[in-house]
């Protein structure tokens, strides 16, 4: 008896755009596994367009149900935030959560602090252009930085998101979460301060730190997360058979779709 795969939707962070996704993508294709990534209002083929949580979930809602209507839906950051967003207001369309580099509540303060910032290099006379791809270029590796802005970076959206995800609760949205949650953190990222009371507000939770990454952690260490989506996608029945043994399952999958073996 062949199991179905479970489809997956890989949501991206702020200023990016889907295709941030690329190793994951060709992982999950690799495998059989039906898998979209959308782009967020005010990002890639949507810029323009104002960020907005309700049309952000929309999107999301839109690709799950392009997939068949129940996916997992894995998010970094800004998509971190929305798929717990999107998985508390439509839990009937997903399996489980993958949230990655969004283990912090963006409180008034926080948010606020993140906005001037955010005001004072929009007020730069390319609008901050030269220093986002300054910043990409320093943390990221060629490939990684690449796929970070292929599809375009979206600076003229980070006021309209930055305004909107101070009205996002994750901490409540994870307590209404009854389907697994992996909560998926670099060692080194900023936004990990919360991560215990992240993983106790939600009745199924497994966290998961990777050793040297920081925020952007599904492009710092690709292969690390891809085992997590992999994890995932097995222990909720969704990943393609392959010959061998469950305990070796995982790093045969890998090897199978060409991606190098290690943890991150």
């Amino acid at each position: 008896m062949t199991t179905a795969a479970l489809p997956v939707v890989l949501v991206h962070g702020l200023r990016s755009s889907g295709t941030m996704w690329r190793v994951q993508r060709e992982m999950l294709e690799g495998l059989g596994v039906p898998v979209a990534v959308p782009d967020l209002p005010g990002h890639g083929r949507r810029m323009g367009e104002a960020f907005r949580v309700v049309t952000a979930v929309e999107a999301v809602e839109d690709a799950v149900a392009g997939l068949g209507g129940r996916a997992l839906v894995v998010g970094l950051s800004l998509g971190g935030y929305v798929a717990l967003a999107h998985a508390a207001r439509h839990p009937g369309s997903v399996a489980g959560v993958v949230a990655a580099a969004c283990s912090t509540r963006p409180l008034r303060p926080l948010v606020a602090g993140w906005g001037l910032l955010a005001r004072g290099i929009a007020r730069l006379p390319d609008r901050g252009e030269a220093l986002n791809r300054w910043a990409v270029e320093r943390v990221l590796p060629p490939e990684a930085a690449h796929d970070a802005g292929a599809g375009g970076f979206a600076l003229d959206v980070v006021g309209d998101a930055l305004a909107e995800v101070g009205s996002l609760r994750p901490v409540e949205d994870l307590a209404a979460l009854q389907v697994p949650v992996w909560i998926v953190n670099g060692r080194f990222d900023h936004f990990r301060g919360e991560e215990r009371r992240f993983v106790r507000s939600t009745a199924d939770a497994r966290l998961r730190v990777v050793r040297r990454s920081t925020h952007l952690v599904s492009l710092v260490a690709p292969v690390a997360v891809n085992r997590v989506v992999l994890e995932a996608l097995e222990e909720l029945g969704g990943l393609p058979p392959v010959p061998g043994d469950a305990p070796a399952r995982t790093a045969r999958v890998l090897d199978a779709v060409g991606v190098p073996g290690g943890t991150g």
